[in-house]
């Protein structure tokens, strides 16, 4: 079975993670690095995609930050998993759409886990529990290596959702899992069980990796 490494990054700058990705990646290009997954946490941040409209800015005078991932604006902020894999889609049949959905997948798999019934929806990124959605799904692919990801909202404060329209849909909820549930979920054991599902979903052996070990292994200055 192929490795992947994963960082447990914790939380970081928008911009600080950003790099990361870019350097990782243009490693993983070279065959210098295999495939990466980060996992992180950001301080709150709007981030709009190449889809993002002016009118899916609801709050005027809202500091967005433009990055090249497909989609429209949304939130990232305390309370929730955003997990960046850095994936060689060379060796995955140079398909992006079924990158995609394993992305899905494996959120569909994470809900499960919790007894939660998650969905996907045709022409869209992301899961739903009902009419709600949980996590968002945006990415970048730059020489079949991806960059961005996904986004599961755990503990998130849904009060900055309501400045924006999500990922550019017009009366759509978001929720957390803790909402879901009815309590406070450990976020510790949520990352676990997301990864678990990555390794399943991806066949691949998830192998750790602290900050400076992925400094060493990448051979880049991030």
């Amino acid at each position: 079975m192929e490795e992947t490494f994963f960082c447990r990054v914790g939380r970081i700058d928008y911009a600080r993670a950003w790099a990361w990705q870019e350097a990782l990646r243009e490693q993983c290009r070279a065959g210098v690095l295999g495939d990466v997954v980060l996992l992180v946490e950001h301080p709150p941040t709007y981030t709009g995609g190449r889809a993002t409209l002016p009118e899916h800015l609801i709050k005027e005078g809202l500091d967005v930050v433009p990055i090249d991932r497909g989609g429209s604006v949304t939130f990232h902020g305390p309370g929730q998993l955003v997990a960046y894999p850095i994936v060689d889609l060379r060796a995955r049949g140079r398909d992006v759409h079924q990158y995609l959905r394993d992305l899905e997948a494996v959120l569909i798999a994470t809900l499960a886990a919790y007894g939660l019934t998650g969905a996907a929806r045709p022409g869209l990124t992301g899961a739903w529990v009902g009419d709600r959605k949980v996590a968002s799904i945006g990415i970048h692919v730059r020489h079949w290596i991806t960059a961005h990801g996904l986004a599961l909202n755990i503990a998130t404060d849904l009060d900055y959702f309501a400045a924006i329209r999500p990922c550019g849909l017009g009366s759509e909820e978001m929720t957390t899992m803790n909402a879901l549930l009815g309590r406070v979920l450990d976020p510790t054991e949520v990352e676990a069980k997301l990864l678990a599902a990555y390794g399943e979903i991806f066949a691949v052996e998830l192998v750790e990796v602290g900050r400076e070990a992925l400094i060493t292994r990448a051979d880049a200055p991030i």
